[in-house]
């Protein structure tokens, strides 16, 4: 098929040209977008608050459960922008167009079941969770937003595709109506229209579902996308099944080794001080976390790129993509150490309102303590990526693991617990462990580049040229 015309071709030749100007320039709008995403998570928090204890409550038990489904629709995103870029990279653009149509069958299918299982088992989980008082206001806002779950994954995958052939401002268009809309609806539906919780959860569909209405004028009716994303494109491939659950699970699973992460750090940290000490560290963590979000943003970027050089077989740029992104990377983590460590004090007086102005010093000391682990994120996260980009999302979760739940949690739990270093074994352990992992996620993709380079320079004719695991 010859390459299309229609549709911005100048994002697929940023894509594909300068790797420093393509990844500069596709990683800003998801950092817009992702600071649009927290201040509509701050913002929902707020007014949930006024409803009371339970209204909070729930909300905490529901977001878990629903980030779990959710976060399988940013998987498959994920994996249809890998494999997409791969094929725009290989000039294959109807493997291309077919596995975006493949996408979205996948949402659908995804999206009915869950909300259907989610439904039915939802009252029980809650018990087991131990929702107690909030069940009946965690339910009244789960049926809405677990039944109606499919314009959240449909969001997710319909940017993704928009991100892989490199139209991420529109894609950032798309998350920011979510993004302000949620945060002017909010009150309305909770105190004017005098709704509730249920407002809480009908202001955020409605939200996303203007967000789906807009990606399917650009995609469905107005079609000026690079891509053809239409059904008509279809036909079933179990190989485009595959590569794209070959991210999108990994990924999700790696969501999950996340919250074990929480789970076992608070564990040791009840254990040892008491539950201060777990507000303090939650409290600390989320503001050290801030710093993802550039590096969201540049991994995002390396992803696409890197996936598309992956596609045209140029393994020498992918080491370049990789090794650029990680050092703009290593920029901005370094300025955000040097921000975070001289203005802890007052970072810390985020949560005073929200909490008790005692765990300012406390949340100060353990940002100082911990701030060096934003290092860990990038070399961690940037790495993952480039494996995510070349359709190694199983190599990307292999790293988490090591990272997280071998590293951090012995560490901590070594510190912690067996050497008698109480709350300062947790931020110490963390730290240390993360760093650690950083560095053997790091040296991972380094040499799985390496080798990459050799195998192709030692013959490049061969089609299976990826044999370096």
């Amino acid at each position: 098929m010859p390459e299309p015309t229609k549709g911005k071709n100048s994002n697929i030749e940023l894509v594909l040209g300068d790797h420093k100007k393509a990844i500069k320039q596709l990683a800003w709008p998801m950092m817009v977008s992702m600071f649009l995403i927290m201040a509509y998570n701050l913002a929902d928090g707020i007014w949930v608050a006024g409803l009371g204890a339970d209204a909070l409550a729930a909300i905490g038990f529901i977001t878990p459960l629903f980030m779990i489904l959710v976060g399988l629709g940013n998987g498959i995103g994920a994996g249809a922008n890998s494999v997409i870029a791969r094929f725009i990279g290989s000039k294959n653009y109807d493997e291309a167009n077919n596995t975006a149509a493949h996408s979205l069958v996948l949402t659908l299918i995804i999206s009915i079941l869950g909300a259907i299982i989610m439904c039915l088992i939802l009252p029980q989980i809650l018990e087991v969770m131990g929702a107690g008082s909030s069940t009946q206001t965690a339910l009244d806002y789960g049926y809405i937003v677990f039944g109606l779950m499919i314009v959240f994954i449909y969001s997710n995958v319909g940017t993704a595709l928009l991100r892989s052939e490199g139209d991420v401002k529109r894609a950032m268009y798309a998350m920011a109506v979510t993004a302000i809309l949620n945060i002017v609806l909010d009150p309305i539906f909770i105190y004017v229209m005098g709704m509730g919780i249920a407002g809480a959860a009908w202001a955020t569909v409605l939200s996303a579902t203007v967000s789906c209405l807009v990606l399917i004028y650009w995609m469905h009716y107005k079609k000026d996308t690079y891509l053809d994303i239409s059904f008509k494109n279809f036909h079933y491939e179990t190989k485009l099944v595959t590569g794209i659950l070959n991210i999108a699970i990994p990924s999700t699973a790696e969501n999950l080794i996340f919250s074990i992460l929480g789970i076992v750090e608070n564990w040791i940290l009840v254990t040892t001080a008491g539950t201060v000490a777990v507000a303090a560290y939650t409290a600390a963590l989320r503001l050290i976390q801030l710093a993802n979000i550039p590096l969201m943003g540049f991994g995002t970027a390396l992803l696409t790129v890197a996936g598309a050089a992956y596609g045209a077989r140029n393994y020498t740029k992918v080491k370049n993509s990789f090794t650029y992104t990680l050092k703009l990377g290593l920029i901005s983590s370094t300025i955000m150490v040097v921000l975070f460590f001289i203005f802890a004090p007052q970072i810390s007086m985020v949560f005073a309102y929200s909490s008790s102005a005692a765990l300012s010093p406390i949340i100060t000391e353990i940002i100082r303590i911990m701030i060096i682990f934003i290092y860990s994120i990038c070399l961690g996260m940037i790495s993952a990526m480039i494996f995510q980009g070349v359709g190694k999302g199983t190599t990307s979760l292999c790293l988490t693991i090591i990272r997280s739940l071998i590293c951090e949690v012995i560490l901590s739990y070594l510190f912690g617990i067996i050497f008698g270093w109480g709350a300062y074994g947790v931020y110490f352990g963390v730290t240390i462990g993360g760093i650690i992992g950083g560095f053997i996620s790091f040296g991972w993709a380094s040499l799985y580049i390496k080798r990459l380079i050799k195998n192709y320079d030692a013959d490049p004719e061969i089609e299976n040229i990826d044999k370096t695991e």
